[in-house]
Parts: C-alpha cells; sequence; structure tokens
C-alpha cells in the first residue's frame, strides 16, 4: 500500500480534481441506459428525489467534511495535536446524529413533500409514487454524514488521494446499482416505474457504505501517521464545547452555500411546472419533462464543471487555512490567483465545447428531444458561474466573514425566488422558450452573488486580481 503524502495546493487540487472528474463521469455515462430504462417520466421522479434529498444532506452533512478538513489544519499547524483527534472523533458523533435525525425528518415529511410539490396537478406522477422514493433515497442520509467526516480529516492533512478513491469507488457501486438494479427491476421482476426508481437509488446508500468501509480501513491502517507528533508545543487546555461550537461555527457557512443552492432547486420544483403550464401553455407532462431536464438530465452534464471547482475548493480550505492561521498575506493572494485561474482554464473551454455540441450531446446520451439540446447549450453556463461563486465564497469563509457570507446567499436566492416566474411569463411575452426563463434567473443569481464576493476579496481582503487578469486573456 501507498504511504500517505501530504500534497501542495496545485498536487493536491489536481489529485482530487481527477478523482471527483472520474466518478463524475461514471455518472454522466450511467444515465444512457438508465434513461433508456425509466424514460422522461421516471426521469422526473428521480428528479424529486434527488433534489429534496440533496437539500435535506445539506442540512445533515455539507459543512462537515469542509469543517473538519479547516479546523484539522488549523489544529495541525498549531501543533494542537490531542485537541484535534478529540475533534476528529467529536465530529463522528455529531454527523452520526445528524444523520438519524435527518433520515427520520425526511422519511416521516416525505408524503407532505410529495403533496406540496404536486399540488392539484393531474396527468404526471402520483403523489404516493413521489412519496415512495423519496424514502427510498432518505436511507443514504444514514451513511453519507460518517463518510464526510473522515473525507474531511484525511484532506485536513492535507492528504487528497485516499478520499479520491472513496470518491471513485462510491459512483462504481452506485452506478452499479442504478443501471443493473433498474435493469432487474423492470425487466426480470417487471415493477413499476416508481418501484424500478426506487431500486436506483438505492444506490446513493449502497455506494456511501464501500466508500465508508474504505476511508475506516486506511484510517486504522495509517493512524500512527495522522497522530505522530511532527512540533511539540504546550497545548491549552480546549473542551469539548469548544471544539463542539468550533466545528459548528465552521460548518455553518459551508451548510449554507449547499443550502441556498439546494434552495434553487426547490424554487424550480415549486415554480416551474406550474409556471409552464400557466403561462407557456404546456401541459403537465411536458412541463415535468422540461423541469427534469433542467434540474437532473442537463446537470449531469454541469458536474464536470462542479468537479473542477469541488476539487480547488477541497484543496483550497486547508492551504489557504495555513497561511491565514500563519499570516501570510502574500501566498494568501497568490492561492487566491491560482484557484480561479486553475478553474476558468479548465471550465471555459469545457462550457463553450458543451454549449456548441449540445445538439450531439443530447441525441448521444438521451435521444432526440426538441427541448433538451437547447436547455443544455444554455444551462451549461450556470455550472460555470456557480463555480466561481462557490470558490469566491469558500476563500471569504476561510477569513470569517459570515455575515457576509449570508448576505451573498440571501441576495442570490431572493432574486430566484422572486424572478422565476418572472421570467418565464417574459419569454413568453418575447416570443422565446419559456424555460430559458427559468436558466437565465438562475444564471444571473449566481453571477450577482459572484461579483459581490469578488468586491469583497478586493475591497475588504486587499486582494489583487491584476495576475489572474492576465491569466485570463
Amino acid at each position: 500500500m501507498k504511504r500517505l503524502q501530504k500534497s501542495g495546493f496545485i498536487r493536491g487540487a489536481f489529485i482530487t480534481t481527477l478523482g471527483i472528474v472520474i466518478s463524475k463521469i461514471l455518472g454522466i455515462l450511467y444515465v444512457i441506459p438508465f434513461h433508456a430504462v425509466i424514460g422522461d417520466n421516471g426521469g422526473t421522479l428521480y428528479s424529486y428525489s434527488y433534489t429534496i434529498y440533496v437539500f435535506f444532506l445539506s442540512i445533515s452533512t455539507a459543512g462537515i467534511p469542509l469543517a473538519i478538513s479547516k479546523v484539522t489544519s488549523e489544529y495541525q499547524t498549531l501543533g494542537y495535536y490531542q485537541v484535534k483527534q478529540r475533534t476528529f472523533f467529536l465530529a463522528k458523533k455529531i454527523s452520526i446524529g445528524m444523520g438519524i435525525f435527518s433520515f427520520l425528518l425526511l422519511f416521516f415529511l416525505a408524503p407532505f413533500l410529495a403533496k406540496f410539490i404536486l399540488g392539484n396537478l393531474k396527468g404526471g406522477n402520483s403523489i404516493e409514487s413521489v412519496t415512495f422514493v423519496i424514502r427510498m433515497i432518505s436511507t443514504a442520509i444514514l451513511v453519507v454524514p460518517i463518510l464526510s467526516v473522515y473525507r474531511g480529516y484525511f484532506e485536513g492533512h492535507r492528504v487528497m488521494e485516499q478520499p479520491s478513491i472513496s470518491q471513485v469507488l462510491e459512483q462504481v457501486f452506485r452506478v452499479v446499482i442504478i443501471v443493473l438494479g433498474s435493469l432487474i427491476a423492470l425487466n426480470v421482476f417487471h415493477a413499476s416505474i416508481s418501484m424500478t426508481v426506487g431500486v436506483a437509488l438505492l444506490g446513493a446508500t449502497i455506494g456511501g457504505i464501500a466508500s465508508y468501509c474504505y476511508l475506516k480501513y486506511q484510517y486504522h491502517r495509517n493512524k500512527t501517521k495522522f497522530t505522530k507528533k511532527i512540533r511539540h508545543v504546550n497545548e491549552p487546555i480546549i473542551s469539548n464545547k469548544e471544539i463542539v461550537m468550533k466545528i459548528v461555527i465552521y460548518a455553518i457557512p459551508f451548510i449554507l452555500i449547499d443550502f441556498f443552492k439546494s434552495l434553487y432547486g426547490y424554487v424550480d420544483i415549486f415554480t416551474v411546472v406550474k409556471g409552464l403550464v400557466h403561462y407557456g401553455g404546456y401541459s403537465t407532462m411536458d412541463a415535468e419533462v422540461i423541469l427534469s431536464m433542467i434540474s437532473t438530465w442537463a446537470q449531469k452534464f454541469h458536474m464536470i464543471i462542479f468537479a473542477v471547482s469541488s476539487g480547488i475548493i477541497v484543496s483550497l480550505i486547508p492551504t489557504l487555512t495555513q497561511s491565514f492561521v500563519s499570516d501570510e498575506k502574500k501566498d494568501i493572494n497568490q492561492i487566491v490567483t491560482q484557484a480561479f485561474s486553475s478553474f476558468l482554464l479548465l471550465a471555459i473551454p469545457m462550457c463553450f465545447g458543451i454549449s456548441f455540441l449540445s445538439q450531439s450531446i443530447w441525441s448521444v446520451f438521451y435521444g432526440s428531444n426538441p427541448y433538451g439540446a437547447s436547455i443544455l447549450s444554455f444551462s451549461i453556463f450556470v455550472a460555470l458561474f456557480s463555480g466561481l461563486f462557490t470558490i469566491a465564497i469558500t476563500m471569504i469563509q476561510v477569513f470569517k466573514n459570515y455575515r457576509f457570507i449570508l448576505f451573498s446567499l440571501f441576495i442570490g436566492f431572493f432574486i430566484k425566488l422572486c424572478l422565476n416566474v418572472k421570467f418565464i411569463e417574459s419569454f413568453v411575452k418575447l416570443g422565446l422558450p419559456s424555460y430559458y426563463g427559468v436558466i437565465l434567473c438562475t444564471l444571473l443569481a449566481y453571477f450577482l452573488s459572484f461579483l459581490l464576493c469578488m468586491f469583497a476579496l478586493k475591497i475588504v481582503y486587499h486582494i489583487h486580481f491584476e495576475m489572474l487578469l492576465k491569466h485570463v486573456i
């Protein structure tokens, strides 16, 4: 077994991004057989359940891996090794408790959420079907929180290989269950579409279990390397309460980031179908298909762009935290420039490439459809600005400006909430496809939030972007 190695920012970002990209590519490729099995109607069910799952996951775990990464890096830099280990064990207890609570909440709220989504609409999926798939995906919340703690602990030591392998492993198991499980359920047991989608959704749970077992094995195999003291200092007395408060304070901004981003999806599932039916003149079934394309099928290609930003963020947090704790301002400016430059270097060509080839890409993955290619060609740029915004707000989180984080997130959500239906109506009046209004509203929300973050980095933290502009050009 290769020994654990610490990674510098660029190397760590590359390793992490590579692992995430591989897992996301697997996440894209499986949709070809999966879409062929469940069709557009099943795709809408999958979209409903996964959007709600991501929302509850953001409550139970979204901030944990990055918060643990930041706290671990901070204590490691200061030489507080005993406190670091106590932080790890306390985080595991917190994550298990939050996972159980979120699972029970989602499981028992499923019928109410299904009724709220569908309302009085007829001709599409039933409330019973939506309730069932939500309950199936809820089981993953029992596993993913504790898995995220292990990933954050590894990444806080700037050890990126094992978390990256665990992500690929998780996706492999998930894809196998999704494809084989749905095929067997439908063709062998002749199950309904809702049951078939439910079986596929169990892939998230099984993939999480496989990934958790791998990381737990790696931790115990290399435990002495994590607990070895590199420097000797007199550690202060820090209570468990103080440690928990630090984890919570560091986790809240990350939770808010994922919480508000998932709220964008919530705004869509509660407004798009009704808006397209009322203003766009679509049938309920066609409106549900369009929603599934925006929130699920096109999102599969967004994952490639998200993978780049996620890889950069995972490496960015411990590296930037170390420089921030050590008050190395020159290094901070260089790391910020490297982060944005690396993302734009990869993301811009990807976005334009996917946009220009959207017709061919959609046909290969999903077959012919009157809406799909046009949705993908425009919506892919949402991923670009979402990635930029997430990187920028992560930097501000490291600098501990939590009020500004909440302000920028709220501004983006407020724009999405207030203008989503208005944009649908406006595009109808302009004679343009009404679903473009949904995409433009999301893009505008992320873009304005990103501009606010860049303003804060420039004015408040005196980050210089001259070199970044040269890199972009």
